[in-house]
């Protein structure tokens, strides 16, 4: 039986929850399970667990999992959403994949399905590995077998962007189409609870939710605390960021059913993976970053996401090592036993044990050929330590100091820049010229 949602358990779920993730200690198992949930549009600034402005959703299940778990306070996606999946996918950058923006219905600009995939490095493992949720890593018309071609035995979920109506949409479903009455939130939630239970062997599930992306809507009202919003879309137009937070808690109340649907002991086995897949959307910023937007853009606010990672040898606190989303390929296969080699992934499990990291770099792409995808800020980005270099195309480049000004409201290269800004605007360019170049 799929456990009850109802608000008034989320208190005992939570205790529950807690005691769960108590019992892990710091004994790392050579089988974990492993669950990876993607929430769609989150940044920084919308998580609890992060300090950045003052608008962040209540998420009590995640704040527990921070609290027990590792904060990443360093974690890089890319500035959408496709981009972003295909680098985990493949453990490539956006420009080795070739997926530099939302990718189009025909598929013309996705992942290549011939590509090594995180799930063809999991298949010789043993392991049960299933992707529940959003794909967006193909075009619709490139065809619904493109999740079997790259692995997903079982794949259940919305192959586009997202859905247009979460309480009434379209599903992929053994390679067809299927309509699916139910908020997606919570059916997503139930296949994952269903897939899990029916597993015998150590299992990975990537679970992506379209939530919180738009549209904007009031969750069912056992899902949330706002319980004094207008449903209408006149009130949703006119200030949407207490939706998008609804939206959020709504999230976060079945990551709680999910985890407490387990038995003490799978839990105690299971390690949990939270990630943003890039920034907020701009509808609700409220000006937190200026003249800056955030989702679409290389700018920090665009690709600065929470990463919180909890479960059996990993140790709690926070760390300041460099994550590219393109490091969790390297990373869950390492922690399934498994090998993933590719010189854009690497395997950050030393720092779940309270090592150090190997990154000292992070690299952002946006990109596409075509006009209609043209949104946001195209370019590139590199960080090395606490330089950020921003090159949007066809416009000056910006350089920032995020020790001393974390939201990047002051280019440092403005009316020309030092000498010494101008040096480490070249020592940054050289050092993505490399990483772009022919692999030997």
């Amino acid at each position: 039986m799929i456990p009850s949602r109802k608000a008034g358990n989320v208190k005992n779920c939570l205790l529950i929850l807690a005691t769960a993730v108590a019992v892990t200690g710091n004994a790392a198992l050579s089988e974990p399970n492993i669950l990876l949930i993607i929430a769609d549009d989150m940044g920084l600034d919308a998580s609890r667990c992060y300090d950045v402005g003052n608008q962040q959703a209540p998420m009590p299940n995640v704040e527990v999992l921070c609290a027990n778990g590792l904060v990443f306070d360093n974690a890089y996606a890319q500035p959408t959403c496709s981009p972003t999946r295909a680098t985990i996918m493949s453990g490539q950058y956006g420009f080795r994949t070739g997926v530099g923006a939302p990718v189009a219905r025909d598929g013309s600009d996705g992942l290549d399905p011939d590509i090594p995939t995180l799930f063809d490095a999991l298949a010789p493992t043993g392991y049960a590995a299933n992707l529940i949720g959003k794909w967006h890593i193909t075009g619709r018309d490139a065809g619904y077998d493109l999740p079997a071609r790259m692995g997903v035995p079982d794949y259940f979920g919305l192959i586009d962007g997202g859905a247009r109506d979460y309480f009434d949409w379209t599903a992929v479903e053994d390679g067809k189409e299927v309509q699916i009455e139910g908020y997606a939130t919570t059916v997503l939630t139930d296949r994952a609870i269903t897939w899990i239970a029916a597993q015998d062997a150590p299992w990975f599930l990537w679970l992506a939710y379209t939530a919180p992306h738009a549209p904007f809507h009031l969750p069912p009202d056992d899902l949330h605390t706002f319980d004094h919003l207008p449903g209408d879309g006149a009130s949703i137009d006119e200030d949407p960021l207490p939706y998008y937070q609804a939206m959020l808690e709504a999230l976060d109340t079945e990551i709680g059913r999910l985890l407490t649907s387990m038995s003490a002991g799978e839990r105690a086995q299971t390690i949990v993976m939270f990630i943003g897949d890039n920034g907020t959307p701009n509808q609700v910023l409220n000006g937190l970053y200026g003249d800056h937007q955030a989702k679409a853009t290389l700018y920090d606010s665009g690709v600065h996401v929470p990463l919180i990672v909890s479960g059996p040898g990993v140790d709690a606190g926070r760390t300041d090592a460099f994550i590219n989303a393109s490091d969790l390929t390297a990373t869950i296969a390492g922690l399934a036993g498994a090998e993933f080699v590719s010189p854009d992934s690497r395997d950050f499990g030393p720092v779940l044990a309270g090592g150090e990291g190997s990154r000292d770099y992070i690299t952002t792409d946006h990109f596409t050929t075509r006009q209609a995808r043209g949104r946001g800020i195209h370019g590139w980005a590199i960080r090395e330590g606490d330089y950020r270099l921003v090159v949007p195309k066809d416009a000056p480049a910006e350089l920032f100091d995020l020790s001393s000004d974390p939201l990047e409201q002051t280019n440092l290269l403005a009316d020309g820049g030092t000498d010494a800004f101008l040096r480490i605007e070249a020592d940054l360019r050289a050092r993505r010229e490399a990483l772009i170049a022919p692999q030997h």
